[in-house]
């Protein structure tokens, strides 16, 4: 991943400079709020794959650089709004900005971020962009009502769960692909790549992100173990838990998830045995099969330097361990 990384230290410094420059021109009322997230750490993987994927298809501009940071914008602005309705804590280690400017505020915040990302697109005059992002917008949000609906629930599918995560996650990595593809001006072949490439990398990032959620340390990911466990969600590790478990076991976890009533020793007594079974490694595993279809994705677009670092992503997604 040596490329990956050296690829990031090189465009990083612009990408932040770019948010900094958009975000500059919005209310000094709603900047420290903005600023807050903004500066509170991230990879910077989407406008990453934004700048990537064009290059790969011969595009290096730098009029690319606020296309790439739109989705960022967006991603921070779902961020503010989850912790909101997740009332979490903490964000990247951090205090989450609702508990430093309040609700309202954060949400109208967050709001404003929405716009300016789609003001950023509309500059470029170029409908498919423009719908491109619209329609991340819409599915980002279904995703999170979707999540909203099956929290607590026992009653649902894997698939059910898979379709979540492409609203909460996939959908803006597969956008961050798109829009690099569409403005290299890519052939329909390879924005339909780089589409499949965006949306299976963003599958598999958040079904190891879930699989972390049960990991030891809690500084390393920024919030408490089992927190998908705290707040109801059924991800793949408490899926395949709840398969193994049989009789008044069974029962009894079932009428704590669904009433989310478990104790904190029953937490951790549940995260630890997720270790002890496995069922983390055997999260990961499910996220290796979307790995290798982004990687089949990858082999339509041309071969160069840059395919290289894209397909480096895959693996910084498939050894994360933060």
């Amino acid at each position: 991943m040596q490329e990956l990384l050296e690829y990031l230290t090189l465009k990083q410094p612009q990408i932040n400079a770019t948010l900094a420059a958009e975000t500059a021109q919005l209310n000094a009322l709603v900047q420290p709020v903005v600023s807050h997230v903004l500066t509170a750490g991230g990879k910077r993987l989407r406008p990453l794959l934004t700048l990537l994927t064009a290059a790969t298809l011969g595009y290096t501009d730098d009029d690319i650089y606020p296309l790439a940071c739109s989705v960022e914008l967006l991603h921070s602005a779902t961020l503010m709004h989850d912790d909101i309705i997740d009332d979490a804590e903490l964000r990247r280690g951090k205090p989450a900005a609702h508990t430093q400017f309040g609700n309202t505020k954060t949400v109208l915040a967050g709001d404003v971020l929405l716009a300016q990302a789609n003001l950023v697109v509309a500059r470029y005059n170029d409908s498919r962009l423009t719908q491109c992002i619209a329609e991340a917008i819409v599915e980002t949000a279904t995703g999170e009502i979707e999540e909203i609906e099956y929290l607590h629930s026992t009653n649902h599918s894997q698939q059910t769960y898979i379709d979540i995560i492409k609203g909460k996650t996939a959908f803006l990595l597969q956008a961050s692909c798109i829009m690099g593809a569409i403005k290299a001006g890519g052939s329909d072949e390879q924005i339909a790549a780089a589409s499949d490439f965006g949306m299976n990398l963003g599958i598999a990032f958040q079904i190891v992100d879930d699989a972390l959620d049960f990991a030891v340390s809690t500084k390393s990911i920024g919030k408490p173990v089992a927190g998908d466990l705290r707040e109801g969600k059924l991800t793949p590790p408490l899926l395949m838990y709840l398969n193994i478990l049989e009789g008044a076991e069974r029962d009894d976890f079932v009428t704590k998830f669904e009433a989310g009533t478990f104790s904190e020793e029953e937490i951790c007594f549940v995260a630890k045995q997720i270790r002890g079974l496995g069922l983390d490694d055997a999260t990961r595993e499910l996220a290796d099969s979307y790995l290798d279809k982004a990687q089949q994705a990858l082999e339509i677009l041309p071969a160069c330097p840059e395919r290289k670092i894209l397909l480096q992503t895959l693996d910084y997604v498939k050894s994360r361990s933060a």
